[in-house]
């Protein structure tokens, strides 16, 4: 069998094995750093007890949804950039920008965030302090514009080597401090060495490969033209958290304590675990789907209608087996203390259609080139979850944030569609995959 896969890997053209193998690294490296992850995490969950894990989430997330402004949105267009002109200038003055720009990004986003839970916060000194060193590491995030070079090289292993060294050493730590029974806020001192070390880490990759940091150069004219793109890609991002995530940061905010966003956090994440898996396809069929389009108008909406039926079928895999086994997985992996988490999980697990088919319809709107209405819909997205929130969190805590997520991915990922003239067809599509039997068979027909 592996000669097979040799001698056909052996046929393809140099620059296509190179893609494939940056890709089976990415794909290797998300594995492994979800599997770490999850696990550690859940041992970092059972230690903390819902209150404290609580309180510690809530900080990661408060920091996290300004993290747009500390990225910048400029990590597509950099490498976009460097692969169109790879000469050593011009990769020296774009990555230096870059670097300048993530630097002056983290530096602001720390002071946003510390005045802001400040404001929000201005009893808790534990809230306070937590969120102020978690988001110390949003300045060493900078480094990571050192990845930009290597994707735009297709040499992904050398940032997947490195961070899984990070990965590595800090959840050794992590599992070092519940060892010695440290308190709360040495696991944000933990998350802020797991930055610093993934920049140092960087910086090293980056040196082994016969580049210097000490070359790069800083330029106002290539600074303007880069956030000249790139602003529209920070507004979406902020967007995207508000839609997605903003309901863990409203829970922490608006309850007395954090001990039900720790039922809800931990629920939230098992849910998200297999989330990679729809990224992925949406990474692979994306080359296909623009191909296929160009051959045919036909064959290009039957191998979409496919696309939808493979995730409808995926969603109810997933969330139908987790949804009904949910008291024994949440009593398994994180104990009796987290016993409430399960309800959570029960219903928070079929929301998941939105990333299945968020991940189709983004694919839709970027081979027809639509993607202006990803601003638009993560924008309604955000202030749907937000009003829902307002209103269900007071009332019904947890369980009610998780009711505003299902609603606001119902509304923005299903009925939206067929408000919009240009995206009536993915509605359709996604309500032919609602018969499974048509839609088994257009997939079975696919693989024969």
């Amino acid at each position: 069998m592996l000669n097979k896969l040799a001698a056909i890997t052996q046929r393809l053209t140099p620059g296509l094995r190179q893609i494939l193998g940056n890709t089976s690294w990415l794909l290797a490296d998300r594995i492994f750093q979800m599997g770490l992850a999850l696990a550690v995490s859940i041992w970092v969950a059972r230690y903390l007890k819902p209150q404290d894990y609580g309180l510690l989430t809530y900080a990661i997330t408060w920091v996290s949804m300004f993290g747009a402004i500390a990225d910048l949105g400029l990590g597509t267009i950099v490498v976009r950039e460097i692969a169109r002109e790879p000469s050593a200038q011009n990769k020296n003055l774009t990555l230096g920008t870059a670097f300048v720009l993530r630097l002056i990004g983290g530096v602001v986003t720390l002071v946003i965030t510390v005045c802001t839970i400040s404001l929000v916060k201005p009893n808790e000194i534990v809230t306070r302090w937590l969120v102020g060193i978690v988001a110390t590491g949003t300045i060493f995030q900078a480094f990571g514009t050192i990845d930009y070079w290597f994707q735009s090289q297709l040499q992904s292993k050398y940032i997947v080597v490195s961070r899984n060294f990070v990965a590595i050493c800090t959840s050794a730590l992590r599992l070092g401090l519940i060892y010695i029974q440290a308190a709360v806020i040495a696991f944000a001192w933990a998350k802020l060495a797991e930055t610093a070390l993934m920049g140092l880490a960087r910086v090293i990759s980056y040196r082994i490969n016969g580049n210097y940091l000490i070359s790069l150069r800083f330029s106002w004219i290539r600074a303007k033209s880069l956030l000249r793109e790139s602003w529209p890609l920070i507004l979406s991002g902020i967007a995207i958290y508000v839609y997605s995530k903003i309901d863990q940061v409203m829970l922490g905010s608006m309850l007395e304590d954090t001990v039900e966003l720790g039922f809800y956090s931990v629920a939230v994440k098992l849910s998200e675990v297999f989330d990679f898996i729809p990224i992925i396809i949406a990474q692979s069929v994306l080359p296909k789907l623009a191909k296929v389009k160009s051959e045919s108008q036909k064959k290009y909406y039957n191998f979409f209608q496919i696309y939808f039926d493979i995730m409808m079928l995926m969603w109810l895999v997933i969330a139908l087996p987790v949804s009904l086994l949910s008291p024994y997985i949440i009593y398994t992996l994180y104990g009796q203390s987290y016993a409430a988490a399960a309800p959570i999980l029960s219903l928070y697990v079929w929301a998941q259609f939105g990333t299945n088919f968020g991940m189709a319809r983004s694919n839709y709107l970027n081979v027809e080139s639509k993607l202006q209405y990803s601003l638009y819909l993560s924008l309604s997205g955000a202030f749907i979850n937000i009003a829902l929130n307002l209103f269900l969190i007071p009332n019904f805590g947890a369980i009610g944030a998780t009711i505003a997520t299902i609603i606001t991915y119902f509304i923005v990922i299903i009925v939206l569609n067929f408000v919009l003239t240009d995206l009536r067809l993915v509605g359709v599509m996604i309500l032919r995959s609602l018969n499974l039997y048509q839609a088994y068979r257009r997939i079975l027909g696919l693989v024969q």
